[in-house]
């Protein structure tokens, strides 16, 4: 799994027209999920995210965790993370999970956030979004779970 994870003073998605997820402070977070990815990668990937240090204290140093400032958090599934783009000009996503992989792991994904306590917010698998975020600092992580 690839996520993009994002610091975020507020970001929304919307579908045909429609706002169906909005938070204010958290993380905006652009989830890949690979052929290869199981339920154990799901759960590292909450581990480090529920657990990731990166909103300051009152130091102005990057020590609190999501948990600590009340943040909430707006998932989006986005099977491009894994585009292979190293042929041609136009990216292959072979590497991406098709559906029937890819949104179990994905409603997995969202309900371990939620089982940590966390406010999730969601877009609709393999439908056309517009993401809205204000990035704060910026401050973007990525961690892929082929990395661990």
């Amino acid at each position: 799994m690839k996520a993009v994870i994002q610091r975020v003073k507020s970001a929304s998605v919307t579908i045909d027209e429609q706002v169906v997820g909005e938070i204010k402070q958290g993380f905006m977070i652009l989830l890949g999920i690979h052929v290869e990815d199981t339920i154990e990668d799901v759960d590292y990937l909450v581990r480090k995210i529920t657990m990731m240090r990166i909103f300051e204290d009152d130091a102005g140093k990057m020590n609190l965790n999501i948990d600590a400032v009340a943040g909430s958090i707006l998932s989006i599934s986005q099977f491009t993370l894994y585009a292979d783009t190293k042929k041609g000009n136009r990216p292959s996503f072979v590497k991406a999970a098709r559906p029937e992989q890819a949104v179990p792991l994905y409603q997995a994904f969202n309900e371990g956030l939620r089982q940590s306590g966390l406010s999730v917010e969601t877009g609709e698998f393999g439908a056309d979004m517009q993401v809205a975020l204000v990035n704060d600092g910026p401050v973007t992580i990525i961690i892929d779970t082929r990395d661990k």
